[in-house]
């Protein structure tokens, strides 16, 4: 049977939907139980050592409501060549660490993990040092997770947006070990709609031979990417108004080589202070969440 991915009780919107409950709001408390009862992707971004036990922990709560959870690494050395993000592990050798420590944690398992947003795009770009042995860590990640018996890895091919060679784009995802993983990953922390999502991932299927298979991230595309470069001085991808939640995560899609619609980006959570007044990145802003939510169709 198709998974029935992870709720997660403690989240940051199940706790914002608590608190405006205790303060009388509840016609924006049950707005916001559009974003806390729906499935959501766990990111793991460096910062401890025992990260095996997060995920163990983690994955202990999922096995008990029958669910499968979705986890993110994002960890590389000079992950996102400088932009939002920032740090990553040290070396080579501390990431690969961190990854047999992560993996420690699935114990059998099941698990989806989505590999590194933006690793192999920007390995496209060139934007990285050293190209050669990124892609070979984002192997050994891939090797080292399925090693795990349980875990389903899907590596991050960017959005309609970012590559336009799909060819290239292809290319590069095998030296990344697309071929032991299980697919690719689209639209993660972005805005792009979900039909040019999937004409883009079997562009990119047909150049890896048209059997791979691919997750769309849809936690924020209910009104596709915004259509300006820039909104008040800032890129359209950070924060943009007026976006709204996606199609609800299912591995139920009906659509051909996509293997499941997902929340990866946790709707809520800011883009980085990029206006004045803005949270800085990762950080959860209600009032945000609330818009997302207000506007959703599905």
């Amino acid at each position: 049977m198709p998974p029935v991915f992870y709720v997660d009780p403690e989240s940051a919107a199940a706790g914002q939907v608590a608190r405006w409950e205790r303060a009388q709001r509840a016609s924006d408390a049950a707005a916001l139980r559009r974003i806390s009862t729906r499935p959501t992707a766990r990111w793991l971004v460096g910062g401890s050592d025992a990260v095996g036990d997060e995920v163990a922990e983690y994955l202990t709560g999922a096995s008990r409501a029958g669910q499968t959870p979705v986890l993110v690494t994002h960890n590389l050395p000079q992950r996102d060549c400088g932009r939002q993000w920032y740090g990553g592990a040290e070396s080579a050798e501390a990431y690969q660490a961190w990854i047999r420590e992560l993996a420690s944690g699935v114990r059998g398992r099941p698990v989806t993990v989505i590999l590194e947003p933006g690793a192999v795009p920007d390995a496209v770009d060139k934007c990285v040092d050293d190209v050669d042995g990124r892609l070979a860590l984002l192997r050994d990640a891939v090797t080292v997770l399925k090693s795990t018996g349980s875990a389903r890895v899907y590596l991050d091919a960017g959005h309609p947006g970012w590559v336009k060679d799909t060819t290239e784009l292809a290319a590069v995802l095998r030296r990344a070990g697309v071929a032991e993983a299980d697919g690719f990953a689209l639209n993660v922390a972005n805005f792009v709609g979900t039909t040019e999502n999937v004409t883009y991932g079997h562009r990119i299927s047909d150049a890896l031979g048209g059997a791979a298979t691919f997750v769309i991230d849809t936690s924020r595309n209910g009104n596709g990417a915004h259509p300006a470069r820039t909104v008040r001085g800032a890129p359209s991808w950070c924060n943009p108004p007026g976006r709204a939640l996606g199609a609800e995560p299912t591995a139920e899609t009906g659509l051909d080589r996509v293997d499941a619609l997902l929340w990866i980006k946790y709707p809520g959570e800011s883009d980085g202070a990029c206006r004045p007044g803005e949270p800085e990145i990762g950080v959860w802003w209600p009032e945000y969440a609330l818009g997302l939510a207000e506007r959703a169709t599905t």
